[in-house]
């Protein structure tokens, strides 16, 4: 085989490599599913039909305060990983991958919509824009902030010689408030109690359905253009 021949094959088997991983990214999968569906207003959704909602996000409970940034929000998503050697060779291995999501509210023009995640078995697929970051290394210390998150999982941020370890760290949340964008299949539940700031009986919800989940994100990408808001 001639070296044209072998740099063409070379080429193309990594241009497959560069577009399957993007296909399959979460972003682009999430992305992918959403632009099929039309956007709904909550006051005309119909039971059982799969719809595409876009609102602010709220809690409803106490919400979730995100482990680094103490923002109060209604999901999070973290991880730490340490830098480890192995010969002439090095890797980040991940010591802390946390998930955190609690029921909230999509709310649309005074109108609120339900949404009941559930993990075990998980009933969504999302995908969260990461917006915190924080690292530490030989001659970088982490900040006052970032060593207490550290200390309260239990990770140490100092080796042999008292020279810092390599950590790094990223959060990515839905915080009260956000502008996100969630499908699935429509539900009217009666509400057998009462939640706060909220006065009705009944309220729509998103379920799953066989395979199909609820979808959630809050990437700007998903949301509507301005000008159609």
């Amino acid at each position: 085989m001639n070296t044209p021949i072998i740099i063409t094959i070379a080429f193309c088997a990594v241009a497959l490599i560069v577009f399957l991983i993007y296909y399959f990214n979460p972003k682009t999968i999430i992305l992918r599913r959403l632009k099929k569906l039309t956007y709904s207003k909550i006051g005309s959704l119909q039971s059982h039909t799969y719809a595409k909602i876009e609102g602010k996000a709220l809690n409803v409970e106490q919400p979730l305060i995100a482990p680094l940034s103490k923002r109060k929000c209604i999901y999070y998503k973290i991880k730490i990983e340490k830098k480890v050697s192995s010969g002439k060779s090095s890797h980040w291995k991940t010591i802390v991958d946390e998930e955190i999501i609690q029921d909230f509210f999509v709310e649309q023009t005074g109108e609120r919509l339900l949404i009941f995640p559930k993990k075990q078995p998980k009933n969504y697929y999302d995908y969260l824009v990461t917006d915190k970051t924080a690292n530490s290394g030989s001659f970088n210390d982490p900040t006052p902030e970032f060593k207490a998150l550290l200390n309260n999982y239990n990770i140490e941020t100092e080796g042999f010689f008292g020279f810092n370890k390599q950590l790094r760290y990223k959060e990515a949340i839905i915080e009260v408030g956000e502008r996100i964008t969630v499908a699935g299949f429509v539900k009217w539940v009666e509400l057998e109690n009462p939640i706060s700031d909220y006065n009705y009986a009944r309220v729509a919800s998103l379920i799953a359905k066989d395979k199909i989940k609820i979808l959630i994100t809050d990437s700007p990408d998903a949301l509507k253009p301005k000008r159609q808001r």
